[in-house]
C-alpha cells in the first residue's frame, strides 16, 4: 500500500522563515494538511530560539522582527529570549491555524513521480509539487580546524552549546570568533572567569551611526551576490560589522575585547603562536557561526561547484519546484518575511502554469 500523502506545497521548518512562508500560503487561499504541510524537527515553537542561552534576554536581541500580520508587542525586554519568541510562535501557528507538524525530521527530498517531489521523513512521506526550504542554520555549527585540537585537556564548545557564563567561574577562557555572537560571550563571561582572551580571523569591524536602509542594502547585495554565483552564502551580519553600543564601548574600555589574531595551533595546555606568544586555558568556546542545513536537499544535487546552491530570489536555478527561505540574503529576520512572501508568489505562478499530471 502506497501511504505517501500528497500536497501541493511542503515547508521545511517552523521557524521565522518557514511561519513566514505559511502565513502567505494561507492567506492566499492554501489550507494546511490539504494543500501545504509544515514540518518541524523541534520539539516545540520557537525556530531556533528555543534553544537560545537563559542570559540572551530580549533586550540583548539584534533586530527580530516580527512575523506578518501580528506584531510581537509587550515583551519584557529582561525575559529570556528563548521564552518571548516561543511563546509568539506559538501564539501565531494557533491564531493562523498553521497545524505545524512536530517533531517530524525530514531525512531526505528527492524525485518523485509525475514530476513531483518525494519528501522522506521520520513520519512518512509527502509528495508535492513544490518545496520551501526553511531549515536555517542552528542545526549546523561549525567548528574550524586547528592543528593539536584533538590534545587539548580542557573542554571545548560551540555557541551552540553555550548555556550561560555562570559555568565559566574561575576558568581561564578563549574565545574564538570575531560576530555578535562572541562579543556577547566575552562581555557575559568576563566577570565570572579568572581571564579570558578573544581571538578572530580578520580584526573586527564596528559600525558606528544608525544602520539606514541603504546600508542594509548594500550588505544584502552582497551577499545576494554569492548565492548568485552558487556560493555558500556568507551571513548578512557578516558584512554589516558589529554595532558600536554602550555595552561594546564599555568592553573595549576595559579591555575585555581586546582582539589577538588567529592562533597557530592548540596545545594540550592552550594556543600558541608561531611568533612565541602562547595563553594557557581551560576552556575553548567556539562562536564560530553556523552552515546551511541543507544535507536532506542532496539528492536533488541542487550544489554548484562552488559548494553552495544557485538562487535568484528565493527559487534554486537548477530547479524551480525548490525555494530557499531564510538563506543567504533572506537570512535576516526582516529578510525571511519578505522571502516568504517571495516564494509563495513563484510557486503561485508555478503551480498555475503546470497543471497536475495524473500519477
Amino acid at each position: 500500500m502506497n501511504n505517501t500523502r500528497e500536497v501541493e506545497v511542503v515547508v521545511v521548518g517552523a521557524g521565522q522563515a518557514g511561519l513566514a512562508a505559511a502565513y502567505h500560503l494561507r492567506r492566499t487561499g492554501f489550507e494546511p494538511e490539504r494543500d501545504f504541510v509544515v514540518l518541524d524537527h523541534s520539539p516545540g515553537p520557537g525556530g531556533a530560539w528555543q534553544f537560545r542561552w537563559p542570559s540572551l534576554t530580549y533586550g540583548k536581541v539584534h533586530g527580530m522582527h516580527a512575523l506578518p500580520g501580528m506584531e510581537l508587542t509587550g515583551a519584557d525586554p529582561g525575559r529570556p529570549s528563548a521564552e518571548v519568541v516561543s511563546g509568539y510562535f506559538a501564539q501565531y501557528e494557533h491564531t493562523f491555524g498553521l497545524r505545524v507538524r512536530r517533531p517530524v525530521d525530514v531525512r531526505a527530498v528527492r524525485e518523485g513521480t509525475a514530476g513531483r517531489l518525494l519528501v522522506e521523513t521520520s513520519a512518512g512521506s509527502w509528495s508535492a509539487r513544490a518545496l520551501i526550504n526553511a531549515t536555517g542554520t542552528w542545526d549546523r555549527p561549525f567548528w574550524p580546524r586547528y592543528p593539536g585540537q584533538e590534545t587539548f585537556r580542557g573542554r571545548q564548545l560551540h555557541t551552540a552549546q553555550y548555556a550561560g557564563p555562570e559555568e565559566f567561574a574561575g576558568q581561564r577562557v578563549i574565545v574564538v570568533g570575531g560576530g555578535a555572537s562572541g562579543t556577547q560571550h566575552l562581555l557575559e563571561i568576563a566577570p565570572y572567569a579568572v581571564a579570558t582572551t578573544w581571538v578572530t580571523r580578520r580584526p573586527p569591524v564596528f559600525r558606528e551611526g544608525p544602520f539606514d536602509e541603504e546600508a542594509g542594502r548594500a550588505a544584502v547585495a552582497l551577499v545576494e551576490e554569492r548565492v548568485r554565483q552558487g556560493l555558500p552564502p556568507k551571513s548578512v551580519v557578516s558584512v554589516t560589522g558589529l554595532p558600536l553600543n554602550d555595552a561594546i564601548r564599555a568592553g573595549l574600555e576595559s579591555g575585555v575585547l581586546d582582539r589577538r589574531p588567529m592562533f597557530d595551533r592548540v596545545t594540550p595546555e592552550g594556543v600558541e603562536w608561531d611568533d612565541g606568544r602562547r595563553v594557557t586555558a581551560d576552556v575553548i568556546l567556539w562562536a564560530t557561526g553556523f552552515r546551511a542545513a541543507i544535507d536532506h536537499l542532496r539528492p536533488l544535487r541542487l550544489r554548484e561547484p562552488g559548494g553552495g546552491i544557485r538562487v535568484e530570489g528565493t527559487r534554486a536555478v537548477t530547479d524551480p519546484r525548490i525555494h530557499l527561505v531564510g538563506y543567504g540574503p533572506s537570512a535576516s529576520t526582516i529578510g525571511a518575511n519578505r522571502a516568504g512572501r517571495a516564494a509563495v508568489r513563484d510557486i503561485r505562478r508555478l503551480l498555475a502554469e503546470e497543471e497536475p499530471v495524473p500519477a
